[in-house]
This record gives C-alpha cells, sequence and structure tokens, in this order.
C-alpha cells in the first residue's frame, strides 16, 4: 500500500464509480487470485451502498466470486491501460500466470479477504449479495460495498480531482477494439458540497 491511499466514508462511495469508468474486478478463493477488466460496472444505491457488475459466465473470476463471496472493484488509471486491456483480453482459464504476464502488483488491506490492485485511483472492497437468478440469467452481480479507499492526489474531499492531478491518474472508459477515452475536464455548476 502506498502513502497516497486513504479510506474513503461509505456515504461517498458511490463516487468513485458514478462516473462510469472502466474498473479491474479482482476476486481470491481456493488460493486462486484472479483480476479482469469490467466495463458495466454501476452505483445501484447509498444506504448501505451497493453496486452491480456483469461477469461473463466464462470468467474465472465469477467462479472465485461465487465461491468466496467477496471481490473488489478497482478504478484503473491511464497509465494501466495496457494492463487494463490485458487483463480483460486474457483468460486465466487459458493463461495460468496471466497476473504475471500483465505485470499485476496486489496487496493486501486489513478485513478485505479478495486482492487489492495496486496503482488503481480507487478500490470498493464488497460483499456479494447472492441473486441467483440474476447471475445465471443476466451475468449480473450486486455487491454491497463494505469498505472504500482512493488515492489522495485524484479525489480529495468526496470529489475527484482530475484535473489537479498528472493526466496518468485520470480514469478509463471503455470503448471498443482497444480504444479507451481518459476522464476529462472538470465542468462544475458549484452546486453540491
Amino acid at each position: 500500500m502506498n502513502e497516497y491511499v486513504t479510506r474513503v466514508p461509505l456515504e461517498k462511495a458511490y463516487r468513485l464509480i458514478n462516473h462510469g469508468p472502466t474498473a479491474l474486478v479482482s476476486a481470491r478463493a481456493n488460493g486462486v487470485e484472479n483480476v479482469m477488466s469490467a466495463a458495466w460496472v454501476c452505483g445501484l444505491d447509498f444506504q448501505p451502498p451497493k453496486l452491480t457488475v456483469v461477469i461473463d459466465k466464462i470468467a474465472k473470476t465469477r467462479s472465485l466470486i461465487e465461491q468466496s463471496g467477496v471481490f473488489v472493484i478497482q478504478v484503473p488509471t491511464a497509465a494501466q491501460i495496457a494492463l487494463t486491456h490485458y487483463l480483460g483480453t486474457h483468460t486465466l482459464a487459458q493463461e495460468p500466470d496471466k497476473l504475471q504476464r500483465a505485470g499485476v502488483e496486489l496487496f493486501s488491506l486489513p478485513d478485505v479477504d479478495a486482492p487489492l490492485v495496486t496503482g488503481c485511483a480507487a478500490w470498493l472492497a464488497c460483499r456479494l449479495i447472492p441473486e441467483p437468478h440474476n447471475q445465471q440469467q443476466y451475468d449480473l452481480f450486486i455487491g454491497e460495498v463494505t469498505a472504500a479507499w482512493a488515492d489522495s492526489r485524484v479525489f480529495q474531499d468526496g470529489h475527484w480531482r482530475f484535473e489537479q492531478a498528472p493526466a496518468s491518474l485520470r480514469s478509463l472508459h471503455y470503448v471498443a477494439g482497444g480504444q479507451f477515452y481518459a476522464t476529462g475536464e472538470s465542468l462544475n455548476l458549484n452546486i453540491d458540497s
């Protein structure tokens, strides 16, 4: 863990993903760890904070989440574009050394039984809320956010501050075919504190 990782109050956790970034999903079960990319992550509720993530049946991370009941959603940075793309286009089932090949560095935090990816802009530890029908029919998983952290260089006082940080720390937004956008200019009406 680095000096910039700071806890985010749960009532502000939704702000870490409400701008629609591409995310990394990590999980661990029975000694196996994996990380995958996910473009479809969305805030669902405020109290307690919840989110949804779509995870295809072929993803090894999905079975790890189903076994362990916990996972972490991370917001990767522009500096991690190659890593993010690699994790979304390679599977642990066919590439057992996927994380090493991608150059993923993992770390742990107290009370989180899933690995976290070093270098991200934000992390949301989640407890799976089992919804078998949604998971099977729609590949839709619901997580209750149990703890959250952000890089204080880009998230302060409950708000993203991308315009004040190096461009390499901006979040990614995936389109298709290897094309991403980085979070851009801030437009602020100054009505919400």
